[in-house]
Protein backbone atom coordinates (compact mmCIF):
# COMPACT_ATOMS: atom_id res chain seq x y z
CA UNK A 1 0.00 0.00 0.00
CA UNK A 2 1.13 3.11 -1.14
CA UNK A 3 0.32 6.52 0.92
CA UNK A 4 0.03 9.67 -0.19
CA UNK A 5 1.27 12.38 2.59
CA UNK A 6 0.02 15.98 2.91
CA UNK A 7 1.19 18.36 5.30
CA UNK A 8 -1.12 21.86 4.80
CA UNK A 9 0.90 24.44 6.70
CA UNK A 10 -0.43 28.16 6.98
CA UNK A 11 2.50 29.13 4.42
CA UNK A 12 3.32 25.87 2.11
CA UNK A 13 1.20 22.78 1.17
CA UNK A 14 3.47 19.91 1.12
CA UNK A 15 3.05 16.43 0.26
CA UNK A 16 5.00 13.18 -1.05
CA UNK A 17 4.16 9.39 -1.40
CA UNK A 18 5.70 6.81 0.77
CA UNK A 19 6.25 3.24 0.46
CA UNK A 20 4.58 -0.17 2.39
CA UNK A 21 8.12 0.89 5.21
CA UNK A 22 7.08 4.84 5.47
CA UNK A 23 9.85 5.79 3.63
CA UNK A 24 9.43 8.74 0.93
CA UNK A 25 9.43 7.28 -2.35
CA UNK A 26 9.86 10.89 -4.02
CA UNK A 27 11.01 13.88 -2.36
CA UNK A 28 8.89 16.70 -1.42
CA UNK A 29 6.86 18.81 -3.77
CA UNK A 30 5.54 22.04 -2.35
CA UNK A 31 3.37 24.92 -3.39
CA UNK A 32 2.60 28.52 -1.57
CA UNK A 33 -1.09 28.11 0.44
CA UNK A 34 -3.67 29.91 -1.11
CA UNK A 35 -4.12 31.33 2.69
CA UNK A 36 -7.48 33.38 2.47
CA UNK A 37 -9.31 31.23 -0.64
CA UNK A 38 -12.16 28.97 -0.23
CA UNK A 39 -11.47 25.43 0.85
CA UNK A 40 -12.23 24.08 -2.84
CA UNK A 41 -9.52 26.15 -3.98
CA UNK A 42 -7.41 24.62 -1.35
CA UNK A 43 -8.15 20.93 -2.28
CA UNK A 44 -7.70 21.88 -6.16
CA UNK A 45 -4.00 23.19 -5.31
CA UNK A 46 -3.51 20.08 -3.71
CA UNK A 47 -4.72 17.99 -6.78
CA UNK A 48 -2.63 20.05 -9.08
CA UNK A 49 0.36 19.55 -6.62
CA UNK A 50 0.10 15.44 -6.46
CA UNK A 51 -0.50 15.60 -10.20
CA UNK A 52 3.30 14.43 -10.45
CA UNK A 53 3.90 12.21 -7.76
CA UNK A 54 3.81 8.28 -8.16
CA UNK A 55 0.41 6.31 -8.10
CA UNK A 56 -0.87 5.78 -4.14
CA UNK A 57 -3.72 3.68 -2.74
CA UNK A 58 -4.71 5.92 0.23
CA UNK A 59 -4.56 9.59 1.48
CA UNK A 60 -3.54 11.19 4.83
CA UNK A 61 -3.85 15.12 5.48
CA UNK A 62 -2.58 16.66 8.40
CA UNK A 63 -4.55 19.88 8.79
CA UNK A 64 -3.60 22.92 10.86
CA UNK A 65 -6.67 22.79 13.03
CA UNK A 66 -9.60 20.74 14.75
CA UNK A 67 -11.07 18.00 12.22
CA UNK A 68 -13.38 15.44 13.25
CA UNK A 69 -14.31 12.06 11.53
CA UNK A 70 -12.81 13.80 8.28
CA UNK A 71 -14.88 17.04 8.59
CA UNK A 72 -12.77 20.52 9.60
CA UNK A 73 -13.84 22.25 12.59
CA UNK A 74 -11.25 25.49 12.78
CA UNK A 75 -8.64 26.35 10.44
CA UNK A 76 -7.30 29.37 12.25
CA UNK A 77 -4.18 30.28 9.86
CA UNK A 78 -6.20 29.87 6.73
CA UNK A 79 -8.01 32.31 6.43
CA UNK A 80 -11.56 31.53 5.13
CA UNK A 81 -14.77 31.09 7.14
CA UNK A 82 -15.86 28.27 4.38
CA UNK A 83 -13.60 25.71 6.30
CA UNK A 84 -15.59 24.93 9.09
CA UNK A 85 -17.24 21.99 8.61
CA UNK A 86 -16.01 21.47 5.32
CA UNK A 87 -15.44 17.89 4.59
CA UNK A 88 -12.34 17.38 3.29
CA UNK A 89 -11.78 13.68 3.25
CA UNK A 90 -14.95 13.24 1.13
CA UNK A 91 -13.88 16.38 -1.15
CA UNK A 92 -9.78 14.44 -1.45
CA UNK A 93 -11.63 11.23 -1.89
CA UNK A 94 -13.59 12.19 -4.72
CA UNK A 95 -11.15 14.90 -6.66
CA UNK A 96 -8.65 11.42 -6.33
CA UNK A 97 -10.50 8.42 -6.22
CA UNK A 98 -8.72 7.37 -3.01
CA UNK A 99 -10.03 7.22 0.85
CA UNK A 100 -8.65 9.77 2.91
CA UNK A 101 -8.11 10.22 6.55
CA UNK A 102 -7.52 13.73 8.06
CA UNK A 103 -5.78 14.77 11.34
CA UNK A 104 -4.70 18.09 12.96
CA UNK A 105 -1.13 18.17 11.73
CA UNK A 106 0.88 18.31 14.96
CA UNK A 107 -0.81 14.33 15.64
CA UNK A 108 0.31 13.59 12.07
CA UNK A 109 4.01 14.76 12.93
CA UNK A 110 3.57 13.36 15.93
CA UNK A 111 2.87 9.65 14.45
CA UNK A 112 6.39 9.72 12.90
CA UNK A 113 8.39 10.43 15.79
CA UNK A 114 6.54 9.06 19.22
CA UNK A 115 8.43 5.88 20.92
CA UNK A 116 4.85 4.95 22.46
CA UNK A 117 6.00 5.53 26.25
CA UNK A 118 4.33 7.51 28.76
CA UNK A 119 3.13 11.01 27.56
CA UNK A 120 4.81 12.26 25.03
CA UNK A 121 3.96 15.70 23.13
CA UNK A 122 4.66 17.14 20.08
CA UNK A 123 4.50 21.00 19.58
CA UNK A 124 5.16 22.67 16.02
CA UNK A 125 6.44 25.96 15.36
CA UNK A 126 5.54 27.37 11.95
CA UNK A 127 3.07 30.10 10.60
CA UNK A 128 1.14 28.93 14.01
CA UNK A 129 1.45 27.07 17.16
CA UNK A 130 0.18 23.35 16.95
CA UNK A 131 0.40 20.72 19.43
CA UNK A 132 -0.59 17.06 19.75
CA UNK A 133 -0.94 14.89 23.29
CA UNK A 134 -0.31 10.93 23.55
CA UNK A 135 -0.57 8.48 25.76
CA UNK A 136 1.22 5.20 25.57
CA UNK A 137 1.34 5.59 21.59
CA UNK A 138 -2.09 6.37 21.43
CA UNK A 139 -3.77 9.84 20.46
CA UNK A 140 -5.49 11.60 23.51
CA UNK A 141 -8.33 14.66 22.76
CA UNK A 142 -7.23 16.78 20.80
CA UNK A 143 -6.77 19.99 22.74
CA UNK A 144 -6.26 23.95 21.05
CA UNK A 145 -3.94 25.06 23.41
CA UNK A 146 -2.67 27.69 21.07
CA UNK A 147 -5.37 29.31 21.16
CA UNK A 148 -5.28 29.53 25.28
CA UNK A 149 -4.02 32.51 27.16
CA UNK A 150 -0.48 32.00 27.48
CA UNK A 151 1.15 35.81 28.31
CA UNK A 152 0.57 39.23 28.49
CA UNK A 153 -3.43 38.49 27.15
CA UNK A 154 -2.20 37.09 24.06
CA UNK A 155 -2.26 33.22 22.84
CA UNK A 156 0.27 30.57 22.43
CA UNK A 157 -0.12 31.01 18.50
CA UNK A 158 0.06 35.09 18.70
CA UNK A 159 2.98 35.34 20.84
CA UNK A 160 5.31 31.97 19.15
CA UNK A 161 3.65 32.55 15.38
CA UNK A 162 6.11 33.17 12.72
CA UNK A 163 4.83 36.59 12.39
CA UNK A 164 5.52 37.17 16.23
CA UNK A 165 9.13 35.82 15.55
CA UNK A 166 9.88 37.95 12.79
CA UNK A 167 8.75 40.98 14.68
CA UNK A 168 10.55 40.56 18.07
CA UNK A 169 13.40 39.26 16.74
CA UNK A 170 15.12 35.61 17.33
CA UNK A 171 16.35 36.32 21.12
CA UNK A 172 12.85 36.96 22.34
CA UNK A 173 11.53 34.61 20.56
CA UNK A 174 13.60 32.22 22.38
CA UNK A 175 12.70 33.48 26.08
CA UNK A 176 9.36 32.71 24.84
CA UNK A 177 9.53 29.30 23.46
CA UNK A 178 11.27 28.58 27.04
CA UNK A 179 8.09 29.99 28.64
CA UNK A 180 5.80 27.90 26.72
CA UNK A 181 8.00 24.34 27.19
CA UNK A 182 8.15 25.24 30.95
CA UNK A 183 4.37 26.10 31.44
CA UNK A 184 3.92 22.88 28.76
CA UNK A 185 5.69 20.72 31.53
CA UNK A 186 3.39 21.63 34.62
CA UNK A 187 0.59 21.22 32.00
CA UNK A 188 0.93 18.06 31.27
CA UNK A 189 3.61 16.42 33.00
CA UNK A 190 5.35 15.19 29.88
CA UNK A 191 7.75 12.03 29.61
CA UNK A 192 9.19 14.04 26.60
CA UNK A 193 8.11 16.67 24.47
CA UNK A 194 9.22 17.22 20.73
CA UNK A 195 9.40 20.03 19.00
CA UNK A 196 8.45 20.30 14.88
CA UNK A 197 7.93 22.57 12.56
CA UNK A 198 9.34 25.03 10.26
CA UNK A 199 11.15 26.96 12.49
CA UNK A 200 12.00 24.35 15.43
CA UNK A 201 15.63 24.84 13.22
CA UNK A 202 15.11 28.18 15.04
CA UNK A 203 15.18 27.26 18.72
CA UNK A 204 18.27 28.37 20.26
CA UNK A 205 17.79 26.48 23.72
CA UNK A 206 19.73 24.17 25.90
CA UNK A 207 16.96 22.03 26.28
CA UNK A 208 16.78 18.83 28.71
CA UNK A 209 17.34 15.49 27.76
CA UNK A 210 13.85 15.21 27.55
CA UNK A 211 13.03 17.53 24.61
CA UNK A 212 13.61 16.65 20.80
CA UNK A 213 14.32 18.89 18.13
CA UNK A 214 12.98 16.54 15.19
CA UNK A 215 12.78 16.93 11.25
CA UNK A 216 9.98 19.15 9.61
CA UNK A 217 10.03 16.24 7.11
CA UNK A 218 7.91 14.28 10.37
CA UNK A 219 4.59 16.06 8.74
CA UNK A 220 4.57 13.99 5.80
CA UNK A 221 6.42 10.75 7.26
CA UNK A 222 3.44 10.32 9.98
CA UNK A 223 0.91 9.99 7.34
CA UNK A 224 1.61 5.79 6.90
CA UNK A 225 0.79 5.65 10.69
CA UNK A 226 -2.25 7.46 10.64
CA UNK A 227 -3.84 4.24 8.89
CA UNK A 228 -2.43 2.16 11.25
CA UNK A 229 -4.79 3.86 14.19
CA UNK A 230 -7.75 1.74 14.67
Amino acid sequence: MKTLAIDIGGTNLKASVLDEAGALMVDRVRVKTPVGEPPEAVVDALVDLVGPLPAFDRISVGFPGVVRHGAVLTAPNLGHDGWKGFKLADALTDKLGKPARILNDAEMQAMAVIKGYGVEMVITLGTGFGTALFLEGRRGAHLELAHHPFRKGETYDEQLGNAARKKIGGKRWNRRVAKAIKNLRVLTYFDHLYIGGGNSKKVALDLDRDVTIVSNTAGIEGGLAAWREV
